[in-house]
Formats: structure tokens, C-alpha cells, sequence
């Protein structure tokens, strides 16, 4: 059995490690820290010149169309360099609208998505803080021909940059029915955009208020009140990116951690020859293995939209938070005092491991969907 990469997919790994080891040091990503933006509009032109932000788009809508197997390894490399950039949230946009979208939708987004020439975004979580659509409460009441959204989406990545939303609200139903999908501009009156302080400054998230925001027919994503049959299979893609970015960092930290302990000498010896140091990152790798070997099968799985799709996206996820918070946790504890310095770029995965840990639910959270996905 071959378990390994195609040629081409290991040329697409090593572009997207010589790119970002290139633009994205850990000097840019403190410097973007302090940017109100937090991305680099430079290196956004030069990965969609690569094809990254159109990777999964159709070609005849201006993308590769390539599958989630092919973005993992270019996900993963943005997790090495803790890139900040608005890619899985404007990727998952592309993904709603590819599966659901009007043709008029398509055409007039999608090839704009994949050329990089915009940016989009997800809101759906709200102050009630549930991953699940009975969570999702917002009011899109009809209004003539169309409807009014009413109310506020919460830790909504990027929507400073986004110029689309694309928008969950109840138009009706409980739970999973009456679930509405809206793609519609930022600037639509009546949207205010209030930035969130954050414990991961790599991520900029933001409040989003919708007061009397009128919306029509031609915005609906799918068929009003199915949303949740279109947003659920995003959100499993965003799970498998996510994982896969995750794993990257914590590939990094294990690599770090390695190398500190081959050079750091204490009682006359390198750290690395005490066994104490050994296990540790020994154990640090069984978590990444055992967890990218997750997501790798995860992305098979939603790629071939096989029906075990959402417990192996939820498998992965879980993997990826248990391990980056892990690995992350005995790096800075294997590199004793300067882990935990301003100065050591240890503390920019640690906070990712952690902000990430909670983004499309944690562990407990996605081994609850695993459980009920097995009949439990």
C-alpha cells in the first residue's frame, strides 16, 4: 500500500515552505501582531498567484480544482510560520458558494475569490457561544420579496478585511430547519464591524451588528431555510484546514524543541541525553503522527464525500487540539525559562494552539458529534 504524496503534491509542499519561510519570518508575523490589518496584501497577491486561494474552485470558475488532500500540505506550512491571513474563512466561503451558490453567485465571486482579489467571511456564532444551528437565533424576517437581518454574529474572523459575509440567520424552524445562508456585501447599511481584543494576536476577530439590514431573494445561499445542510459540510472543510494548520505549527514546536535540546547544555550534557527530555518529545511526535495521520484521512474523506465525512473531520479536529496543546505545553516546558519570554517565538504557537483549540468547537465538543456519528 502507498500511503505517500504524488510528485506534484510534494512540488505544491516545497513552493509553499520556500514561499513562507521566505515572506513570513516570525519578525513579519509581530509586525502584522501590531497591524490593525494583520495580514500582508503583498504575500495575499503572491499565494493566490500560486493558486492557493483557488485551489479547491472549479477551473471553470477560475480555480485548480484540486482537493482537500492537496490544501492540507499547504495548510500545514501556513501553520509552520503561524501565517496570519484570512485563507480558511474566504476558503470556506468559496466552499458554500461552490456547493450551493446561484449561478449569478458564482460567476460574479467565485473567479474573484480564487484571483484573490477578495476577501470573505464567515458569520454564524453568536453570544450564546453553540457551535450547533439551534444556536444560531438571529432574526432574518421576510420583508416583501426579500428580508431583514436583525440582530449580532460574535468572534468573526477577518470581517475587517472581508468585503463579503456570508451570513447564517433563522428565518424560521428550530434547530437544524430554518437555517438561512445570505452572501451579501460588508458595506450593505446597516452592518457594524467592532474589533475584539484576542489572546492570538495572529487572528483578528470582530463583532459584526446587523440592525435592519434588508437582504433579497438574490443573497440567499441555497434555498431559505436549508442553510444548515450547505453550512455543515463547510464547516467540516474548516475543520480539516484548520487541523492541518494546526498540526503544522505543532510540527514546528516539536522541531524547536529538538533542536534546543541537541545545544542546551546543563551538569556538562545536552538536555537531549537526559531521558526525562527524551520522552517528552518523543511523546510530543506520537501526538503529531497520531494526529496528522487523522487529518490526512479526514481530507481524503471530505473530498470524496464519502459518509463518514463528519466524524472524520471531527476526528481530526480533535486530534489536532489535543495534540498542538500538548506539544505546545511540554516545548515551552523543555525549554525551561526562555520558553515563556516575550523574546521566544514559542509563545506565538501556544497562543494559536490555544485560540484554535476552541475554533469549530473543541475536543470534547467534536468527540460528542463522534460519538453520535457512531450511534452513541
Amino acid at each position: 500500500m502507498d500511503f505517500g504524496f504524488s510528485e506534484e503534491q510534494e512540488m505544491l509542499r516545497a513552493s509553499a515552505r520556500n514561499l513562507l519561510e521566505k515572506e513570513c519570518p516570525t519578525t513579519v508575523v509581530r509586525r502584522l501582531m501590531e497591524d490593525e490589518r494583520g495580514y500582508d496584501a503583498a504575500l495575499w497577491r503572491k499565494m493566490a498567484e500560486l493558486g492557493w486561494t483557488g485551489l479547491v474552485i472549479p477551473e471553470e470558475l477560475g480555480g485548480s480544482g484540486l482537493s482537500y488532500v492537496d490544501l492540507v500540505l499547504v495548510m500545514e506550512e501556513m501553520g509552520r510560520v503561524v501565517l496570519p491571513a484570512p485563507f480558511i474563512w474566504t476558503v470556506m466561503v468559496a466552499e458554500a458558494l461552490k456547493r450551493a451558490g446561484s449561478a449569478a453567485q458564482q460567476q460574479a465571486l467565485l473567479p474573484k475569490i480564487a484571483a484573490g482579489e477578495l476577501i470573505a467571511t464567515l458569520a454564524w456564532l453568536e453570544p450564546s457561544g453553540g457551535w450547533d444551528a439551534g444556536s444560531i437565533k438571529m432574526a432574518a424576517r421576510p420583508d416583501g420579496s426579500g428580508f431583514t437581518l436583525d440582530g449580532v454574529k460574535l468572534f468573526v474572523n477577518d470581517a475587517h478585511l472581508a468585503e463579503c459575509l456570508l451570513v447564517a440567520a433563522r428565518s424560521g424552524g428550530v434547530g437544524e430547519d430554518g437555517v438561512t445562508l445570505f452572501a451579501i456585501e460588508k458595506t450593505r447599511p446597516g452592518i457594524t464591524v467592532t474589533p475584539l481584543k484576542t489572546m492570538d494576536q495572529t487572528r483578528k476577530l470582530s463583532a459584526v451588528n446587523f440592525s435592519g439590514v434588508r437582504v433579497n431573494a438574490a443573497d440567499v445561499v441555497g434555498q431559505a431555510g436549508g442553510g444548515w445542510q450547505v453550512l455543515a459540510p463547510v464547516l467540516d472543510r474548516g475543520k480539516v484546514m484548520l487541523a492541518a494548520e494546526m498540526i503544522g505549527g505543532a510540527q514546528r514546536v516539536l522541531d524547536m524543541t529538538v533542536e534546543y535540546a541537541k545545544v542546551r547544555v546543563q551538569f556538562g550534557r545536552p538536555i537531549g541525553s537526559f531521558q526525562a527530555i527524551q520522552h517528552k518529545c518523543a511523546n510530543m511526535m506520537v501526538d503529531v503522527e497520531g494526529a496528522r495521520s487523522a487529518i490526512y484521512y479526514a481530507a481524503w474523506a471530505v473530498s470524496n464525500e464519502v459518509p463518514e465525512a463528519p466524524v472524520a473531520a471531527a476526528v481530526a479536529k480533535a486530534a489536532a487540539s489535543d495534540a498542538y496543546r500538548r506539544v505546545a505545553a511540554e516545548g515551552i516546558q523543555c525549554h525551561g525559562g526562555i520558553g515563556f519570554t516575550w523574546d521566544h517565538d514559542l509563545h506565538l504557537y501556544f497562543k494559536r494552539a490555544k485560540a484554535s483549540e476552541f475554533t469549530f468547537g473543541d475536543a470534547t465538543y467534536n468527540r460528542e458529534l463522534i460519538a453520535q456519528g457512531i450511534n452513541l
